[in-house]
């Protein structure tokens, strides 16, 4: 069947192809993971294992007999989660209207590409680093403690980002915007547009969707049973002799809380002698290692990340992950961090976040016609109509296909502020 589209429509289309790319401020500044092709990716069930960076071991002395040891070559799944459409039906009369089919396309690649960035932020908000901050916003001392938190825990110092919600981006630009009559350039450019711009490291950018992550309400909460640490390890094996791979981000935890049912995805809390170390050198921070609660598997129990790895099992796997300097003892306190409901504010190392593009297949000669493009980020864009010989409308729908990822959840934070 041809696939034939009015010129006005095919310079919609490119419009909107290139204003989509545009608007998609968060995409821009993780990494585009691209998958195996359609057809490897519908045999896997659109889910991917990638390698996760390895971090090696040293030892004192010439001799190390007892040192020796395989690989833990770790992977983390990724899977394309989403698929998003812009549906419409037009009249034979609004199908004469140029500027309804354009303002159409807007309002499609306006809210397309802001389900991409919300879904990277909600991917990067839930990173496990939490900074809570119980003033508001000032400017350079908010964003040089996460500088701070990752240096500690040996995150690299390139291509951080973070993404700031509009209120607190422009407490900063108004921080810095004082004395507007000290006419230092980035006084005067955050004083006459409002731009905050590189600070402490991070690119900062304003984020125009406002996110609030509710005060925890899980009341007086501890560790129920000594010894819940994590061992890494590359592979399982099951009952009946199968080897799948371990996702080793997470784990579950057993706690005994006030009110289990009011805990929920996304608190962060601490746990009472746990501190983090530095991820290459094992030096203790001094400061209690931070976690967020991703789930919720069973009564009395919630999954966290970063799993607590603190190599109680004395393995060579268990010293090279050690992310914490102790397995967490029966009973130990644990403190809610998120404790007022605020607007979130993620940042993250570059790496950590990924995007992946996904595909589907439209085929003309199933009956209507179709366009598609891929804009630079390997999103694929489809737009397809049919006609309805009933009443002459015709059916219109953009379409998109993708999924994100957290690979490296302690290189991923949040920062909220005015937290009691």
């Amino acid at each position: 069947m041809a696939t034939n589209f009015s010129r006005e429509e095919k310079i919609i289309f490119d419009e909107m192809i290139e204003g989509f790319e545009d608007s998609l401020v968060i995409a821009k500044e993780v990494t585009k993971f691209t998958p195996p092709g359609a057809q490897d990716m519908m045999r896997y069930g659109d889910k991917v294992w990638l390698p996760v960076p390895m971090i090696g071991s040293s030892y004192d002395g010439f001799d190390q007999t007892s040192n020796f040891d395989g690989l833990t070559e770790t992977s983390v799944p990724v899977t394309v989660g989403f698929h998003k459409s812009s549906p419409k039906t037009l009249s034979s009369k609004n199908l004469r209207n140029e500027w309804a089919l354009r303002q159409y396309a807007d309002a499609a690649k306006q809210k397309l590409s802001s389900d991409i960035n919300s879904a990277l932020f909600d991917t990067a908000a839930l990173g496990s680093v939490f900074i809570k901050r119980t003033t508001a916003p000032t400017g350079f001392d908010d964003v040089a403690v996460a500088d701070t938190t990752f240096s500690r825990i040996g995150v690299t110092n390139n291509d951080r980002s973070l993404f700031l919600a509009a209120s607190a981006y422009n407490s900063m630009a108004s921080a810095l915007a004082k004395p507007q009559t000290s006419g230092l350039t980035k006084t005067s450019t955050a004083y006459e547009k409002g731009y905050v711009g590189p600070i402490s490291g991070f690119d900062t950018f304003k984020n125009d969707t406002a996110k609030t992550l509710a005060a925890a309400t899980g009341g007086s909460t501890t560790v129920n049973g000594a010894g819940q640490y994590w061992e890494p390890k590359a592979t399982s094996t099951g009952a009946t002799g199968e080897t799948e791979n371990v996702d080793n981000r997470s784990q579950n935890l057993t706690i005994s809380a006030t009110t289990y049912a009011n805990v929920k995805v996304g608190d962060a809390f601490t746990i009472a002698g746990v501190n983090s170390v530095n991820m290459i050198t094992k030096q203790d921070t001094g400061q209690l290692q931070t976690f967020r609660v991703i789930g919720k598997p069973s009564a009395g129990v919630v999954t966290l990340w970063p799993p607590i790895i603190s190599n109680g099992g004395s393995t060579i796997a268990g010293k090279e992950l050690q992310n914490v300097t102790a397995t967490p003892a029966n009973g130990a306190a644990i403190t809610w961090l998120n404790t007022t409901t605020a607007e979130q504010n993620p940042f993250f190392v570059r790496g950590a976040i990924l995007l992946i593009p996904g595909s589907f297949a439209v085929d003309p000669e199933d009956g209507w016609n179709v366009m598609r493009a891929t804009t630079s980020l390997g999103i694929g864009i489809t737009y397809a109509r049919q006609g309805n010989i009933n009443d002459l409308s015709v059916k219109m729908r953009w379409d998109i296909d993708f999924g994100t990822a957290n690979i490296q959840p302690q290189m991923t934070g949040n920062i909220m502020f005015g937290q009691a």
